[in-house]
């Protein structure tokens, strides 16, 4: 599939003069990098499901028209017999989606229109519903999922992945994206320095670089420092990509990155494996988790401050961290019998 190009024009004297091709590029290039690349490849997919929408019922996408995106919603939200209706969060997506779509193309989309506004403000009283959380992968439970892990060369890789993971609070793009060093790559998000009390992480978030500190575990077993210790040492990596691929005999560590997939898999395979959640289904088990639940585990686990959380995960609101712990403070205040029944 052929990528995404971000339009830029020209002034008519200087355009198809050869002389500014270069810059061009790099400035496609920067404007690619403005937002992350999940979300450009979601974005890149919003735009060409909304095109053939429009192909199949005999208009086109461009110029905007708020009416026309407003049927589309109400399309979604309807759905048919080929394609299920998608839920609110879903299509305020699309909509963003669509709307960064427009903008790279000089244009602009209202989603305050009333053609898209009264008509997404329907949708949610009628089909809205609570976010469907991942589960938390609580402290026992990861302690469980890496004891399943060989400690071959691609078991090593995997433990740092979930340790490091679980006590970085990182999501999985963030965990794959590392470096041994600053600069090492023009494809990473962050690089890692290994200290006497720990690890620091320096990481390019959505809300700028932050710094992560990973202090050394309790024991060598469970300490997530120690474990990306290992496999540094032992996958012979001191430059470039933190976590690679390994050969197919798990003997030797590659140089292509890792992609966020696997990390998603490894959580689910380990899940499985450990037998956390055996009184469910094998399907339900595995929609339950993903790569989310490392960092909804952190939140809910570290019984600290909440500021302290709220920073290791990035959130620049201590409600945004609310969300992510599960169950951790119900019932602990019982206004019930605070007000005397």
């Amino acid at each position: 599939m052929a990528k995404s190009r971000v339009p830029i024009a020209l002034p008519s004297h200087v355009a198809g003069s050869g002389t500014l091709d270069r810059l061009v590029e790099t400035a496609r290039d920067y404007a690619k990098a403005a937002t992350a690349e999940n979300t450009n490849k979601a974005y890149a997919a919003d735009w060409k499901h909304f095109a053939r929408w429009c192909r199949l019922k005999g208009t086109e996408p461009l110029p905007p028209s708020a009416e026309m995106v407003g049927l589309y919603i109400a399309d979604l939200a309807a759905g048919d017999g080929k394609a299920p209706a998608l839920s609110v969060s879903t299509i305020e997506r699309r909509l963003s989606g669509l709307t960064w779509n427009y903008q790279q193309r000089g244009m602009s989309l209202d989603r305050k229109d009333r053609h898209i506004a009264t008509v997404l403000a329907g949708i949610k009283n009628s089909h809205a519903r609570p976010p469907v959380q991942k589960e938390a992968i609580l402290a026992e439970d990861i302690l469980a999922m890496v004891s399943t892990l060989p400690f071959d060369l691609r078991g090593l890789r995997d433990r740092a992945i979930l340790l490091v993971g679980y006590a970085g609070g990182f999501r999985r793009s963030e965990i794959v994206s590392l470096d041994v060093g600053k600069d090492d790559t023009i494809d990473s998000k962050g690089w890692s320095e290994i200290e006497k009390d720990g690890l620091v992480v320096t990481l390019s978030a959505k809300t700028g670089w932050r710094e992560v500190e990973i202090g050394r575990g309790s024991s060598d077993k469970t300490c997530p420092v120690h474990a990306l210790e290992q496999w540094l040492h032992f996958a012979k990596i001191d430059f470039g990509p933190i976590f690679v691929r390994t050969s197919r005999d798990g003997k030797r560590a590659l140089e292509a990155r890792l992609s966020d997939k696997h990390v998603a898999r490894l959580i689910k395979a380990t899940v499985l494996k450990s037998g956390i959640r055996s009184d469910l289904p094998e399907a339900e088990r595995l929609a339950l988790f993903s790569g989310h639940s490392l960092r909804a585990g952190l939140a809910s686990s570290a019984d600290v401050d909440e500021r302290y959380v709220q920073k290791q995960l990035g959130h620049a609101s201590a409600e945004m961290t609310r969300r992510y712990q599960r169950r951790r403070d119900r019932f602990r205040v019982n206004l019930t019998k605070a007000a005397g029944l």
